[in-house]
């Protein structure tokens, strides 16, 4: 009996099954995939586990985990590749709930799809009231007004009573999915405004400048040619004034301490001229 025991169950670890496309974007679920084929087929054996897992792993992907392939533990070995798989290939718990605050948006989706969305990003690591959290900051505000009061109720409840207070409001969520796809062209005109009115800015100020430069430029010419041309020395010659009598005693009369002939001054009726 025992033989035959034997035989039945190296029999079994024999089935072939069909494993599914390794998925490095979700190692969990595709593990979660492979153990229910084995569970169909009533694979037990941890060897069997482990070599069907290493005969369908892409070679980028076993490489990962080449020392493990090379050098597997002496037992528990599927559980053991299984294990660092996920903790190698997966994305990094920081960047997994850096793209769930950065990135995700409900959309059109009903508060408990987004929530599943969610949970399929963040996988099984992220605690419930973080991914609650994350859930209720990209819900509409008269919806989190309500639902952050339900503090006894599960996370699961929580959604169930979104989905309730979502479909009493649909023209209300209809309008808000419109209103975000006109938001995108809408910012795309303004950026383009934006950068055209930038443009034609920076065209004046490069006009008001050349402008500037070209009366600078006329401004300084004529001083140029006044410092340039020679000042002509003044004659010291006045010329003559009236009545005959030279500049000096034209304007100093009998004072006068110089005299230019022809000069018909007379000072008095005994002193001759000049």
């Amino acid at each position: 009996m025992a033989e035959r025991a034997t035989a039945t169950t190296a029999s079994v670890d024999r089935v072939a099954i069909k494993m599914p496309p390794f998925w490095v974007h979700d190692p969990e679920l595709w593990f979660r995939q492979v153990e229910a084929q084995f569970a169909i087929s009533n694979i037990t054996s941890d060897d069997t586990k482990f070599n069907y897992v290493l005969g369908n792993l892409e070679a980028r992907y076993a490489a990962e985990a080449r020392d493990i392939l090379m050098n597997p533990p002496t037992s528990e070995k599927y559980q053991f590749l299984k294990n660092e798989l996920i903790r190698r290939l997966s994305t990094s718990q920081v960047k997994k709930t850096r793209q769930l605050l950065e990135h995700e948006e409900m959309g059109d989706r009903k508060p408990s799809q987004f929530l599943r969305h969610l949970r399929g990003l963040a996988g099984m690591t992220v605690p419930d009231d973080l991914l609650k959290t994350i859930w209720l900051g990209r819900l509409p505000a008269s919806m989190q007004a309500i639902l952050t009061t339900q503090t006894e109720a599960g996370l699961d409840k929580i959604a169930e009573l979104a989905d309730t207070i979502s479909d009493a409001m649909p023209e209300k969520r209809h309008v808000a999915a419109v209103s975000n796809e006109s938001i995108g062209p809408l910012t795309e005109q303004m950026a383009f405004l934006v950068t055209k009115v930038g443009e034609m800015m920076t065209g004046f100020r490069q006009e008001i400048a050349a402008l500037g430069d070209r009366l600078s430029t006329r401004e300084s010419r004529p001083r140029e040619r006044r410092l340039a041309t020679p000042t002509r020395p003044r004659s010291r010659s006045r010329g003559h004034g009236k009545d005959g009598v030279c500049w000096y005693h034209w304007r100093f009369g009998a004072d006068a301490t110089k005299c230019e002939a022809p000069c018909g001054f007379r000072a008095g009726n005994d002193q001759g001229g000049c």
